[in-house]
């Protein structure tokens, strides 16, 4: 595999359907140029005053039908079909017109072909048939569009036998990696090498194709040598790809052992840290009662440190509340194509995706390959829980769930309800220490005091900062991207969507409606409405797509 193995784009003079420098078209000297650069008029006169034919090839081999594929110009490959154009006459390596539509995505022109009777899977004499041209050059849409309504067989094989898979694996086009894997495109099948999709990934260090492979496959394609006996891991340690290396390193070792990485990771089975932060929480409320409250050896409890007392435990209590609710409620599951139709049947591939719908904006990252499912814009697949959550913001171990669309807010007041326990049950315990400062002993220092006297407090001070700082940390952060109407997952990876940019190509956030508003509709609503943006993106993209 490799570029002089792919199909070539054929251009005529410098490149097809491009002015030259004085901003004039090229001239116009045959059926073939015509064809090329789209001039109708002149392929007419050419045919009906010249007496040109277009059946036959050119000097090159190359059919005027070819020409007319390859710049998707459909009213000259109507006329050159009318006009006794082949659909399926072939150049001197066996490439159609089909083929040459593929390069440059020319659906229309795709259509017209495949209604006149063009073979689907007509091959050249590398074996290519349509849907490799398509995986070699990203044509994600026309690739799409073969399949759902031609039904091209994606699974091909090329006379080296790889897949369509293993060419956009290669090329690194990850939305046509996740359009094929959306299919059910095979992931562990190895060609004449002995690679799989993920070793051509890794001899091309496409790290976003690379973890989408991974994210989306079994253990099987870690472990599968190639014929030189190298796994993708040793290929990448071999050719020095570190990053590659160590991301597969992390991928195995948590296959081998999985118990033992979601000790390390924090993820305690199915129920994650939760249980343990539960208890922390717990033992500090029951250590700060015994230890600072009613400590004997610390004195008396006046009436305002009872009441301050009273409400650092209340929002003790009220954290545990939050808590439970972040930590059991759904954060915005997104339905899996199993749970939308009951009688789905699991043996039937997904064929058809409604790029008119209201819900596709045309940002192929939509497709979600395990859930088979197009899944909201901000939403993300959690490789942790297996589910796309909406409006996606991180997966928190500690309260072992997603924090999504759903539960956000009851996220942000237990990390605030939090910060407060910690802060007013810590200056509580700072406050009943400092009194007791009289008792100190002469020579003795005051920490050292403290640390004999009152091991209890310190320790319970000590969990204390660390939960302070966690938690107002979060709180900040949180608030932040409140006011701003931006997730934690998009603040992290702003340039791999699409729709955090603007024109220019800087951020844009299209969410951002101002602090105010932002704010009042988290807070009244517990979440953000999408809708409006949404239905802008979609009818951007349709503008654009005309």
């Amino acid at each position: 595999m490799g570029s002089s193995s792919e199909i070539e784009v054929v251009t005529m003079g410098s490149k097809t359907q491009q002015q030259n420098p004085t901003g004039e078209l090229p001239a116009i000297t045959d059926v073939y140029s015509a064809s090329a650069y789209g001039d109708f008029q002149q392929l007419r006169s050419f045919v009906e005053h010249g007496g040109a034919s277009v059946s036959l090839p050119d000097g090159n081999g190359y059919y005027t039908l070819q020409w007319a594929s390859l710049n998707n110009f459909v009213d000259v490959a109507q006329y050159i079909i009318e006009h006794g154009g082949d659909v399926n006459a072939a150049d001197n390596i066996h490439q159609t017109a089909l083929h040459w539509a593929a390069v440059r995505g020319s659906i229309a022109v795709a259509d017209l072909l495949l209604q006149n009777g063009a073979r689907i899977e007509a091959a050249d004499v590398n074996g290519y048939r349509a849907v490799h041209v398509a995986a070699q050059y990203g044509q994600t849409g026309f690739l799409n569009h073969i399949i759902a309504t031609y039904g091209a067989d994606y699974n091909a094989l090329d006379k080296e036998g790889t897949s369509p898979l293993h060419w956009a694996a290669y090329k690194g086009f990850t939305d046509t990696i996740r359009l094929l894997l959306f299919r059910d495109a095979c992931q562990n099948r190895q060609d004449n090498k002995g690679y799989t999709p993920l070793h051509w990934a890794v001899v091309r260090e496409n790290i976003e194709a690379c973890t989408l492979l991974v994210h989306t496959g079994t253990k099987e394609e870690l472990f599968l040598k190639d014929s030189a006996g190298f796994t993708p891991f040793q290929l990448a340690s071999d050719k020095g790809h570190r990053q590659l290396a160590l991301f597969l390193s992390k991928a195995m070792r948590t296959h081998r052992n999985r118990v033992v990485d979601k000790i390390i990771r924090g993820n305690l089975g199915d129920k994650g840290c939760a249980p343990i932060l539960f208890c922390i929480i717990v033992v500090l409320m029951i250590l700060f009662t015994i230890s600072v409250i009613a400590a004997p050896n610390l004195p008396k409890v006046t009436a305002m440190v009872g009441l301050w007392g009273w409400i650092s435990l209340s929002f003790g209590f009220c954290s545990l509340i939050m808590f439970y609710r972040c930590s059991s409620k759904d954060p915005g599951y997104v339905k899996r194509a199993d749970e939308l139709d009951r009688n789905h049947d699991a043996n039937d591939p997904l064929m058809s995706i409604d790029l008119n719908s209201s819900s596709w904006t045309g940002n192929w990252s939509q497709l979600c390959p395990t859930c088979k499912i197009i899944r909201p814009v901000r939403s993300k697949h959690c490789p942790t829980c297996k589910r796309c959550v909406e409006q996606f913001d991180h997966h928190c171990p500690w309260i072992s769930n997603c924090v999504g669309k759903r539960n956000k807010r009851d996220f942000l007041l237990f990390v605030l309800m939090g910060a407060l326990t910690s802060s007013t049950s810590g200056t509580i315990a700072l406050q009943r220490i400092w009194t007791g400062i009289p008792s100190v002993k002469p020579g003795e220092t005051w920490i050292r005091h403290v640390a004999f006297e009152h091991p209890s407090v310190v320790l319970f001070l000590f969990f204390d900062l660390v939960i302070f700082i966690a938690s107002t940390m979060l709180m900040i952060s949180q608030t932040y991207q409140v006011a701003r109407n931006i997730t934690t997952n998009e603040m992290s990876n702003s340039k791999r969507y699409t729709y955090l940019r603007g024109p220019d190509g800087r951020f844009n956030n299209p969410y951002n409606h101002g602090w105010r508003r932002n704010c009042s509709d988290f807070f009244i609503n517990g979440y953000t409405t999408d809708d409006e943006v949404v239905s802008r993106i979609y009818n951007t993209h349709l503008d654009a797509a005309k």
